[in-house]
């Protein structure tokens, strides 16, 4: 694999023509170097040609860390239960990543090669991008995160993605988006008649190996043929 720095990503390529995309959101704060050296523990082959990119969210201040800028991909304005967030902001990152997905299909990748993944703050966003694109995608993976546009997602959603495979993971001992959080969403994907796996492990705000060995099992699956 090669990769190459973009101001707006991380783009990391196979040796081959890439015949997959996986597009990989980070959490607030981070950027998108944050999750590309778990690759080699996905252990993809390179017969799978799947191109990564992670995108890096626009720098802008956020509320609940005193107005400090960071990268996010939209404010929070209230550390509450609820998460009470700018859904105008999330929904024009969700357009972003939507355009990103175009461009793509665009350079030959089918939609429904192409799975969405997103941690914490991305997760939220890759709940909604996927969710209400209007071609079916291979999946949606979301870590440690929460839906937070469950209304408008339930109003905008696709009959193209209502089948739209979806992997689900979060820690029990998660303190800063709590498990309940998790549950909710869950609790959401079932009302709106989504399918979702759910898997917890030990573990606080973070990824740890034995999650990302399942998880790039979960991916070969969905990926296959």
């Amino acid at each position: 694999m090669s990769c190459e720095t973009e101001n707006t990503m991380v783009r990391v390529e196979p040796e081959a023509t890439p015949q997959a995309c996986v597009i990989w959101l980070h959490g607030l704060g981070a950027d998108g170097y944050d999750f590309k050296p778990i690759i080699p523990y996905l252990k993809l082959s390179e017969e799978m040609a799947v191109r990564f990119l992670f995108p890096h969210a626009e720098t802008m201040p956020v509320t609940v860390n005193g107005g400090m800028p960071m990268r996010a991909w939209y404010d929070i304005l209230e550390m509450n239960i609820g998460r009470k967030v700018d859904k105008t902001a999330l929904m024009a990152s969700s357009d972003r990543i939507k355009r990103l997905i175009d461009e793509q299909v665009q350079e030959g990748i089918p939609a429904d090669k192409i799975i969405l993944a997103g941690f914490s703050q991305g997760g939220a966003v890759a709940y909604h991008t996927a969710l209400t694109y209007p071609v079916a995608l291979a999946g949606l993976v979301t870590l440690s995160t929460y839906m937070a546009t469950s209304e408008e997602i339930s109003e905008q959603r696709t009959d193209a993605n209502a089948d739209i495979p979806i992997w689900v993971a979060h820690g029990i001992q998660d303190d800063v988006v709590p498990i309940t959080l998790g549950q909710q969403a869950m609790a959401d994907l079932e009302t709106m008649n989504y399918s979702a796996d759910w898997v917890t492990y030990p573990m606080g705000h973070e990824v740890v190996l034995e999650e990302i060995d399942a998880l790039g099992g979960w991916l070969k699956q969905q990926l296959a043929g």
